[in-house]
């Protein structure tokens, strides 16, 4: 069964909701999981983010740590952050190239990163019985706050790729926690 990828209303849900109307970009994406009996953990979601990203994807993003190195914005290069995805904890405060864990709850991980241009965040969250029904979802919502006209312009290329990216790596996401073992 192949899974359907659906853009969506930011969740309310998310630890990042209250703050909804002060970012300058928003967007939501969200997947059903077919396997309702296993238990996954919010670290597995984690993990499955950081090696779930298309060929093309990775590519483009070590184009763009090559473009904005120009610029002297954050590439996640230079930061002593864990390299393996493995042995990532996931844990508030640890970092994983550009992406510094911001919040974990028991269903969220927030991760993202704070720069001079702009500041955004990645939830990935994790609805097990999704409104009361035997379904298991997986939300990645994004967000963006602008702090001058380089984000703005920083921004303009990135969106739409942005907008390719992120269904393509939450159908891999899913995929992978559904073939893991339990």
């Amino acid at each position: 069964m192949t899974t359907k990828i659906k853009k969506t209303e930011f969740p309310e849900k998310s630890v990042l909701f209250t703050g909804k109307k002060d970012f300058d970009y928003i967007d939501s994406f969200e997947g059903e999981l077919t396997d309702r009996s296993r238990n996954i953990d919010i670290m597995e979601v984690g993990k499955a983010f950081f090696t779930s990203g298309p060929r093309w994807g990775k590519k483009m993003f070590a184009f763009r740590n090559k473009a904005v190195k120009l610029f002297g914005l954050k590439t996640g290069d230079d930061n002593g952050s864990q390299k393996d995805p493995q042995n990532f904890k996931c844990e508030v405060g640890d970092q994983f190239g550009l992406f510094k864990v911001f919040s974990k709850t028991d269903n969220e991980i927030v991760i993202g990163e704070d720069d001079k241009h702009l500041d955004f965040r990645v939830s990935l969250l994790f609805d097990r019985h999704k409104a009361g029904k035997n379904e298991n979802s997986l939300t990645i919502s994004t967000t963006v706050k602008f702090h001058n006209w380089l984000g703005i312009l920083y921004f303009l290329p990135v969106r739409p790729f942005h907008k390719l990216i992120v269904p393509s790596m939450l159908k891999r996401i899913i995929g992978r926690l559904e073939s893991s073992p339990a």
